[in-house]
């Protein structure tokens, strides 16, 4: 069994998400269970498993997610007044696919 949400589902389309931003090798979306108050999801289309595997092939692919990471936290600080940008590595990657949080407000869970 695959521990890959963001491919299986999502990508996939078996999990429909509210997009915040899309390129051609990004998606930027409202996390589908959130934890904080305002909670968006970047990740590449393509998979990579974390960011201490990105392969050299795939660095303008990192730029343009930072690219988007961006957009999306700049929208988030400004409406909000603050933001926080988190990946997650080893253990604390539930989904071995690179990905990264940006979030504002309280913690609902």
């Amino acid at each position: 069994m695959s521990n890959d949400f963001y491919c299986d589902e999502v990508l996939s389309g078996r999990t429909q998400v509210k997009k915040v931003s899309e390129t051609d090798n990004t998606l930027a979306y409202y996390h589908t269970r959130p934890f904080w108050e305002v909670h968006i999801v970047a990740i590449p289309k393509k998979h990579i498993p974390s960011l201490t595997t990105i392969d050299p092939h795939d660095i303008p692919i990192l730029h343009e997610l930072i690219e988007t990471i961006q957009q999306v936290a700049s929208q988030v600080e400004i409406e909000f007044g603050a933001c926080r940008v988190i990946t997650n590595l080893g253990e604390y990657q539930e989904s071995k696919h690179l990905h990264w949080h940006i979030v504002s407000g309280e913690k609902i869970r």
